[in-house]
């Protein structure tokens, strides 16, 4: 599709609208004396124009021939660019609507982080008012209103732990025992990228010992530990205990409130592992089977049984794991309600701590879009596997702490963590929200930084792959000196 923007900069906003609608469309945005050719019939043009004292707004969609336009205006006097970006993006969120006759349930919201635009709504104007806006203004539904505020009160007493020295620490492993078909993640199979692992983990725990001791230079005080991938747990028990180390002798952990390890697969745990996290003082981890239908699991990709699952989880309860969470996915292809359903009702029986629902997003580099394996009228069908989950989880005495959208996801859903009261991943709330700075090591990885008060952010970014990362390590490492000149400059 063509995307004509006249008048504005607002283009990526725009195209996020259309992406809500058109997921799988090849967008071309061109400005008001740029030409493009298009074959699939499908056109939009957004507006804005100085009409004296006030700005006229107007939108255009044409569908195989078919037109729809709309036009509003605004007072100049007090209209922030923002206010005028997002009267653009509802009025042809609107005309989407109105054309393709259904809506989605966060409305023309496009953001990753829906919680916090709330949250700094409410802090203007108060709870009502931003609700009412999400509802009246944005095209909210009611139902994820109303989970977004859950979300603000579960977190109203977790962001308050942090403070202005405050930041967290993130690890990337990049390898898993075989890619997911949904997967976009810079990840790798252990079996294919073997001979990268012994020099990774080497580089890494420099790494990590250099991010050490300039957080100790700094004065800043830890908060949470999080080692993602991939699959960490793809390493061997020997390779998991350096990184662990690495971050024990690196960082002053004193003040550490948690320590998560992701799991992930049920196939790569076994007792050794689990006994070197546990012994490096880890004390929150996480084993996702995705689906605990054998059908689907074959579909994406997934190597691993239900059975795998229940062992790997029993495992870690034996071995001493207090926490654990375990992550599903709404969507995945050959799935069916009743058996979404199953799945989340047999690892409710197991009363793991916390409970991840994820929407199935197609990403542009995973296998899943390549084979375009997924018709988004399965779109209805993960909002409605969603939409049970949330009752699912309210009555079995979890809350929703932290939420969190993505581009092309099926129903125009969202990704929510649930958790037991006391057990929210103090991590996944820091990091989503933004509350503090968090420093990466690893492949992939990227360092946010973040003034106290949250309004300035600067990242530093990793190289993307294991053989980048270990070829050109002592430049990247040149790159951390940018958190001391960040702290620098902002106190």
């Amino acid at each position: 599709m063509v995307l004509v923007v006249k008048g504005h900069d607002f283009r990526f906003e725009l195209e996020n609208i259309c992406r809500l609608f058109l997921p799988l469309e090849k967008i071309t945005v061109i400005d008001q004396s740029g030409q493009a050719a298009d074959d699939s019939g499908i056109t939009a043009v957004s507006v804005l124009k100085d009409d004296g004292g006030r700005l006229l707004l107007y939108s255009e969609l044409t569908v195989y021939g078919r037109t729809e336009s709309a036009e509003g205006r605004l007072d100049k006097n007090g209209c922030s660019d923002k206010d005028i970006e997002r009267k653009l993006s509802v009025q042809m969120y609107s005309l989407f609507v109105k054309r393709f006759g259904f809506t989605l349930p966060w409305g023309a919201v496009t953001g990753v982080r829906p919680v916090k635009l709330m949250r700094r709504h409410a802090a203007e104007k108060g709870r009502e008012e931003a609700a009412r806006w999400f509802l009246a203004e944005l095209l909210v539904s009611g139902e994820k209103t109303r989970l977004c505020l859950d979300v603000l009160d579960t977190q109203s007493g977790i962001i308050p732990l942090s403070r202005p020295d405050s930041f967290s620490l993130y690890i990337s492993i990049p390898f898993c025992p075989s890619r997911c078909d949904y997967c976009s993640f810079v990840s790798h199979t252990v079996e294919r990228a073997a001979k990268l692992v012994p020099a990774y983990v080497d580089n890494l725990c420099k790494e990590i010992e250099h991010t050490g001791r300039i957080a100790r230079a700094l004065g800043l005080r830890l908060e949470t530990v999080y080692i993602g991938g991939g699959t960490p747990t793809s390493l061997s028990a020997a390779e998991i205990s350096r990184v662990l180390d690495a971050v024990n002798r690196g960082f002053d952990l004193s003040a550490l409130r948690e320590y998560t390890v992701e799991a992930g697969r049920p196939d790569t745990v076994d007792r050794e592992k689990l006994q070197a996290i546990r012994l490096a003082g880890v004390n929150r981890i996480s084993i996702n089977p995705q689906t605990l239908n054998r059908n689907v699991l074959a579909a994406i990709g997934r190597r691993h049984s239900a059975e795998d699952f229940y062992a790997a989880f029993d495992l870690a309860r034996e071995s001493g794991f207090e926490n654990i969470n375990t992550d599903l996915i709404a969507g995945l292809p050959e799935d069916s309600f009743d058996g979404f359903v199953r799945s989340l009702d047999k690892v409710l029986t197991l009363s793991p701590e916390s409970v991840t629902i994820h929407s199935l997003a197609l990403k542009r580099s995973s296998n899943l879009s390549a084979k375009k394996r997924v018709d988004f009228e399965g779109g209805k069908l993960a909002a409605k596997m969603v939409d049970y989950s949330i009752g699912r989880l309210k009555s079995s005495g979890y809350r929703p702490y932290y939420l969190y959208r993505q581009s092309k996801t099926l129903g125009g859903t969202e990704n929510t963590g649930w958790a037991k009261p006391g057990f929210e991943s103090l991590y996944n709330v820091f990091m989503m929200e933004e509350t503090h700075t968090v420093l990466a090591c690893g492949a992939g990885a990227v360092s946010k930084l973040c003034s106290p008060d949250g309004e300035y952010i600067e990242r530093i970014f990793n190289y993307k792959y294991p053989y980048e990362y270990n070829s050109s390590f002592d430049e990247m490492i040149q790159r951390k000196g940018r958190v001391i000149t960040f702290y620098e400059k902002i106190y």
